[in-house]
């Protein structure tokens, strides 16, 4: 079983995603920096590292490269006091595995690095066909852990909106992804859903294009019946319309475009600065 590596434990959430790890059996380490990381690398293969919650985003991309000197194949979790878009986009493009700001939940980290660590497919999941600030597109497996890592940077790209609206959004492209995912693909990862997503001064739009037949459109003349949540085939439909502003489907249903409207004058430094 591979073993997870934690570094910086004398803070309260590195111990608590430490006690998490060790409550599941699962072989854990704490580092007590990174220069101490680079040294257990060193003498042993850990499968995964979780940076310290204390640190910046671009130091803790720094210390990945020089973890795959020592050990190429390390995956790694960034934790990080804040985030801006662009160092999101270079965690995307330097294949981190996930990436997360505050508030932490221990729990979910520990579960994600365990299955991480077991992980042997993850390294191409994830392909950057675009990237800047206000616009980022990808190309992914379809495997459930690579829409749950996608989440993750979605996330972080998303921070500066305000609570509701990001958790709405949120929960809508979640809701898309994995239906692209499960009905398009069969959660077959050689198959390859592509995302984008869009901000605008007035909305945010995703698109999602899936491999497979797509939602059944015609299969749900109404998607703001309530009665769809009873329904297979109408349930995605009726979840995402309540989430997003505007929904529309095209190419059969295999493409979906997907607006959120957002204030604009709350967002006004959204443009690079800090996670609030």
């Amino acid at each position: 079983m591979s073993r997870v590596l934690v570094i910086e434990s004398d803070t309260q959430v590195s111990r608590d995603i430490g006690d998490a790890l060790s409550a599941a059996a699962f072989p854990m380490e704490y580092a007590a920096g990174d220069a101490d990381a680079l040294q257990r690398l060193r003498m042993r293969s850990f499968g995964v590292v979780i940076t310290s919650p204390d640190s910046a985003v671009d130091e803790d991309l720094a210390l990945l490269e020089e973890m795959r000197v020592v050990r190429p194949g390390v995956k790694c979790i960034v934790l990080a006091h804040h985030s801006t878009p662009g160092e999101v986009i270079s965690a995307l493009r330097a294949r981190v595995f996930a990436c997360f700001t505050p508030p932490f939940d221990p729990e979910d980290i520990a579960n994600l690095a365990c299955r991480a660590a077991s992980d042997s497919q993850w390294r191409d999941d994830i392909q950057v066909l675009s990237a800047k600030p206000g616009w980022v597109s990808v190309r992914v497996n379809c495997r459930l852990i690579t829409a749950e890592r996608l989440m993750t940077f979605a996330k972080e790209l998303s921070a500066q909106l305000p609570d509701d609206t990001r958790q709405e959004t949120m929960q809508g492209l979640r809701e898309i992804l994995l239906n692209a995912m499960e009905h398009g693909a069969a959660f077959n990862p050689e198959q390859v859903v592509e995302v984008a997503a869009v901000r605008t001064g007035r909305a945010l739009v995703f698109y999602v294009r899936d491999p497979g037949a797509g939602f059944d459109v015609a299969a749900v003349p109404n998607p703001l019946d309530e009665n769809n949540l009873l329904k297979q085939s109408g349930r995605g439909v009726f979840l995402i319309n309540q989430l997003m502003d505007t929904v529309e489907f095209t190419q059969e249903g295999r493409q979906v475009l997907m607006r959120k409207h957002r204030d604009a004058d709350a967002e006004s430094n959204d443009t690079g600065g800090k996670n609030r």
